[in-house]
């Protein structure tokens, strides 16, 4: 399997893929009078990460099935509430939470509004409301070939990771890079830290330079909005980044390596597509990995990666995806992973 057909597959294609399966002209019309209204957590819409990813599928689902989109950004925890209300008094159709953050406000809403659709990206629940859908990611299998990727390119054994704040997937995304650079290269020294904010890019890139200062040559964010800082260190001080959620390297072309790609646009797609052939379902978790090719890394890699490094790290692709590697997804998993 060609490492562009199983690591890279843009989201163009991908989207076109699930088009190939869509719905009839007669389920078309009737998606025009669907609504689908996005809630926010922390970062804006322009966020050229997690919230982007995730209006661009909305948007690809616009054009395909012509519902009707709409996104309500949150300046505080106070708005999540507010924001759904919002919604649900203009008779949203679906209603998608964008981010952990949402968690709790999700599950109040379900409750109160037992008829109204709900999804909710990037947590689930111990007990699955019945309308709601909770969209999950195996950011580690993605993180862990990015890590294979910065062992086998860094010149000063030191690279680096800024989280923006530490949820669930950022620390996927953590613990699965570590483990693929030190699988790579136990003599490789990974620094960690985190910025305590997915919005303040300046913080990211002060945390970034300061680690380029201490020899570190890479550094994976994942970080929202403070990682873009973070690439913007890296474009200036002539050191590699890798971008996480989306491909990044828009941002800094001879910088931005690769990018540990957490397709959200697929995801919200689907969501938008199975409202608009009456498939929604709710009460049951989506969960997309390499497998399902919902992570993997950007096609943009092949342009700084050498090719041996991208064939290396293919094969370690088809070794997590046929279970002969398991990838941690946080510490404990780590810790007994690495023994």
């Amino acid at each position: 399997m060609k490492f562009k057909k199983l690591l890279a597959v843009t989201a163009s294609v991908v989207l076109s893929a699930s088009l190939l399966t869509g719905c009839s002209s007669k389920k078309e019309e009737s998606a025009e009078n669907l609504s689908i209204g996005i809630v926010l957590g922390e970062g804006s819409i322009n966020d050229q990460s997690f919230n982007q990813s995730t209006w661009e599928g909305l948007q690809k689902a616009k054009e395909d099935f012509k519902v009707n989109i709409k996104y309500l950004e949150s300046k505080q925890e106070s708005d999540y509430i507010q924001n759904i209300e919002t919604l649900v008094d203009e008779e949203t159709d679906l209603i998608i939470g964008v981010g952990y953050q949402l968690k709790d406000s999700i599950e109040e809403s379900a409750k109160n509004y037992p008829d109204q659709k709900f999804a909710l990206m990037d947590e689930t629940y111990e007990e699955i409301p019945e309308n709601v859908v909770p969209v999950l990611f195996k950011e580690e299998e993605a993180a862990y070939l990015t890590g294979i990727v910065a062992a086998k390119m860094t010149k000063s054994n030191s690279v680096g990771f800024i989280g923006g704040l530490p949820a669930p997937a950022v620390i996927k995304y953590q613990y699965g890079y570590k483990f693929g650079v030190e699988s790579t290269n136990k003599d490789i020294k990974v620094y960690e830290q985190y910025a305590n904010s997915f919005s303040d890019q300046a913080k990211g890139k002060s945390i970034a330079k300061q680690m380029y200062s201490s020899n570190v040559d890479i550094i994976l964010s994942a970080a929202g909005d403070a990682g873009t800082g973070s690439i913007e260190a890296a474009r200036e001080n002539n050191k590699f980044a890798i971008g996480v959620d989306r491909d990044q390297s828009d941002l800094a072309p001879e910088n931005v390596i690769t990018s540990a790609l957490k397709k959200l646009n697929v995801a919200s797609y689907g969501l938008a597509k199975d409202l608009a052939e009456g498939n929604y379902k709710g009460g049951e978790e989506k969960v997309y990995g390499l497998k399902e090719g919902g992570v993997g890394i950007a096609e943009s890699a092949k342009n700084l990666i050498p090719k041996e490094i991208m064939d290396y790290a293919n094969k370690e692709a088809e070794k997590v995806m046929n279970g002969e590697i398991k990838v941690p997804k946080n510490e404990a998993e780590y810790k007994e992973l690495s023994k």
